[in-house]
C-alpha cells in the first residue's frame, strides 16, 4: 500500500516545489524589472544570499538557541499542564462545570496584549517568554486533549470493566492510546503557537532571539534581514512539525494505512 503512495507524494512534491518556485521567480522578476522596490519587499535572491551568510558567520545560531529553549520549555509544559487539566475535567464531572466556563473565558483573553504584563511579572529574562508559549501551547492542548477524552468510545470501557481491567489498565490502555490522535492534533498546533509565543516575548522585550532579530533588522529598515530571519523561523518549524509527525507515524502505526 505504501509504495503505491510514493508517485502521488512525489508528485505532490514537485507540485508545491514548482507552486513555491513560480512564486519567487515572479518575486525576484517584479523587483528586478523595478514593479517592485526592494527596498520595502527586498528579493529572493537577496534574501537567500542572507540566509546562508546568518549560518555561515555563526550569528544565527544563539538567536536560535535562546528561542528554542523557549519554546521547546513553553511546549512542554504548556502540554503536560493541558493534558492533565482535560483528563481532571474529562474524569470529574464537577470539576468540569465550575471550570470549563472559566477556561473558556480565559481563552478569549488576546494573550498578544497580556505580553507587557509577562514581561513586568518575570522580566525581559527567558521566563517571560516561556510563559508567554505555555500559556498559547495550554489552550490548543487542553481542547484538544478535552474532545480527545470524552470521545473514547464508552463500549470499549464497558467491555475492559467486564474483562476485570482496573481503573489504571483502563487508562493506559484504552483513554489514553484512543486519545493520541487529538493529542498529537494539540501537539502540530502547539508547535506553531510556542515558537510564537517564544517570538511574540522576544520582540515585545529582549536583547537576543530570532524575535529581536526580527525587530532590530526592522528598525534599521533591513527588509532583507526581516525576510532571512522569517526563513529561519520557518524552516525550524518545518523541522518541528516533521518531527512530530514522524512519532506520530512510529506512535500509531497500528491505525490502518489509507490505501
Amino acid at each position: 500500500m505504501r509504495d503505491k503512495k510514493w508517485p502521488d507524494t512525489l508528485k505532490t512534491i514537485l507540485l508545491r516545489t514548482a507552486f513555491v518556485g513560480g512564486l519567487l521567480l515572479v518575486w525576484e522578476g517584479l523587483a528586478a524589472w523595478g514593479f517592485a522596490d526592494p527596498f520595502y519587499v527586498s528579493r529572493p535572491s537577496s534574501i537567500l544570499i542572507d540566509f546562508k551568510n546568518l549560518f555561515v558567520s555563526g550569528e544565527i545560531w544563539p538567536h536560535i538557541a535562546i528561542t528554542m529553549q523557549a519554546t521547546l520549555i513553553g511546549l512542554i509544559l504548556g502540554c503536560a499542564g493541558g493534558v492533565v487539566t482535560a483528563f481532571i475535567m474529562a474524569r470529574f464531572k464537577l470539576v468540569e462545570k465550575i471550570m470549563d466556563p472559566l477556561i473558556v473565558a480565559l481563552y478569549g483573553i488576546p494573550k498578544l496584549a497580556l505580553g507587557p504584563l509577562f514581561i513586568l511579572w518575570f522580566g525581559l529574562g527567558i521566563n517571560s517568554k516561556i510563559f508567554l508559549a505555555f500559556i498559547w501551547v495550554f489552550f490548543i492542548m487542553y481542547f484538544n486533549a478535552y474532545g480527545g477524552f470524552k470521545n473514547v468510545e464508552p463500549r470499549l470501557i464497558n467491555a475492559a470493566k467486564l474483562m476485570g481491567a482496573s481503573r489504571a489498565q483502563i487508562i493506559f490502555k484504552i483513554v489514553l492510546p484512543s486519545s493520541f490522535p487529538w493529542l498529537f492534533t494539540g501537539l502540530r498546533a502547539g508547535l506553531g503557537v510556542a515558537l510564537l509565543g517564544a517570538i511574540v516575548g522576544e520582540y515585545i522585550g529582549s536583547m537576543a532571539g530570532l524575535g529581536h532579530l526580527v525587530q532590530y533588522a526592522g528598525n534599521m529598515f533591513n527588509t532583507t534581514r526581516v525576510f532571512s530571519t522569517i526563513l529561519v523561523m520557518t524552516t525550524l518549524m518545518m523541522l518541528m512539525n516533521e518531527g512530530v509527525k514522524f512519532a506520530e507515524r512510529k506512535i500509531l502505526r497500528w491505525r490502518p494505512v489509507d490505501a
